[in-house]
Order: C-alpha cells, then sequence, then structure tokens
C-alpha cells in the first residue's frame, strides 16, 4: 500500500545516517518490546508481513511521530486483537493499571525456553520454496510495474516504472502481499535488481550510484 511509511529513496529526506557507536536498544522499553514480538511471532499468533502491514495501517500522523519500536508495539495490539489472542477491554485495563502504578510484571527464568528463541531469532524465519521456473535470468533487464496495491507489497515506490537489470535469481519465495493478508504462500521467483541512480533520480542523481533491491516476479515485466 501507499502511505507515509515508504519514505526509501524518496526525494527531500536526505540521506540514511548510521551512527556506528549507537547502542542497539535506547532503553528497556525497547528490550521488551523487541523480545514481546519475537515470542508472540514464534508462537504463529501473525506472520512478519502481517506484522509489517499492520504497522503500515498505523494513521500518519502517529506512524511519524512515534519510535520504531512504538510502531512495534502498536502493531502487535494490533494483530493480537485482530487475532483474538487478547480483546481492546483487556489492553485498556491492563494499560489503567500502568497509569495507577498498580502493574506488575511476572519475574520468569526460563532458560530453555530464552535458548529456544534465541535459535528462532538467529534462524531469521526461512521463505525459501525451491528453485521453481523464473521468467528472467541474470543480465536480463526489467522494468517495475507501475503499481499501487491498496494491500501490503514490498515493491518500494521510488523503484516503480524504473528500468535495472537482474543481478541475481534468489529462487522461489513466500509472497509478502498474499501472507501478509493470510491468503496463503503463493510462492514467486525473486530477484535481486540493480537500478543505476540516474533510472530512479533522473540527471541531479550522484555520480556511479546504484541501487539493489530484492523484488518479487510479478512486480516485474519486460521494458
Amino acid at each position: 500500500m501507499d502511505g507515509v511509511h515508504d519514505l526509501g529513496g524518496t526525494d527531500g529526506t536526505g540521506r540514511v545516517s548510521h551512527t556506528p557507536t549507537e547502542p542497539v536498544f535506547h532503553d528497556g522499553f525497547e528490550q521488551r518490546v523487541f523480545a514481546m514480538v519475537m515470542v508472540t511471532m514464534a508462537r504463529r499468533e501473525y506472520t512478519m508481513d502481517e506484522f509489517r502491514h499492520a504497522i503500515e495501517r498505523m494513521a500518519p500522523a502517529w506512524y511519524l511521530d512515534s519510535s520504531y519500536y512504538e510502531h512495534w508495539l502498536a502493531a502487535m495490539e494490533t494483530l493480537l486483537v485482530e487475532h483474538g489472542v487478547v480483546d481492546d477491554d483487556e489492553l485498556y485495563e491492563r494499560l489503567e493499571q500502568v497509569r495507577a502504578g498498580e502493574a506488575t510484571v511476572p519475574d520468569r527464568t526460563d532458560p530453555d525456553a530464552a535458548g529456544m528463541m534465541r535459535a528462532v531469532v538467529e534462524s531469521g524465519g526461512g521463505t525459501y520454496r525451491g528453485p521453481g521456473e523464473p521468467a528472467f535470468e541474470t543480465g536480463e533487464t526489467v522494468r517495475v510495474r507501475n503499481m499501487h496495491p491498496e494491500g501490503h507489497t514490498r515493491c518500494p515506490a521510488y523503484v516503480r516504472r524504473a528500468e535495472g537489470t537482474v543481478q541475481e535469481v534468489h529462487g522461489t519465495h513466500v509472497l509478502p502481499d498474499a501472507r501478509a493478508h493470510q491468503e496463503g504462500e503463493s510462492p514467486e521467483p525473486l530477484y535481486s535488481v540493480r537500478f543505476d541512480g540516474e533510472a530512479l533520480w533522473g540527471p541531479d542523481a550522484e555520480a556511479n550510484t546504484a541501487v539493489s533491491v530484492d523484488l518479487w516476479e510479478s512486480y516485474l515485466r519486460s521494458p
């Protein structure tokens, strides 16, 4: 879907900055949210694609005015309610307890569960479903479709309509656009496509700039 979440590569948003010394987590809140999302996802309460789509459905002003892990918390709460794991009343009741200083957090130590969760996080949750029969091959020129889906997609807006070159064929992978809406896996060939900067941003692009994007076959067509 098109929305404020899809800012990468768009004009006027500036460079992506990275501070090597920045901590992984800035405070305990972020650690707890990360842990809760990993646990609920490992319990198959929802998929990564549903999770991403839930973030995309945040109100634009709320999304822009909240932090990265606040996005995570909002998406987790949305999905747990939608999937019937908790209900709105339970969430609001717990929130009132926190505000009143009456909430307690259980102190639990379970090395086996912690080890299992570490293995889940490190595995990354594979989406590969075999070699498939790709329509495009390495070195071939492709054009990204000018698509504007109402639901979830992993096709960034800034590469749509642009021509690029297939760098690598990754085999067949689960299609996020389908799994985000519980429509099955619908696996498709996945490609790494290289775009010259000028193809994306015109003649004002910096010299020798290039971007590689992983794109599913339904996002692409022949030029």
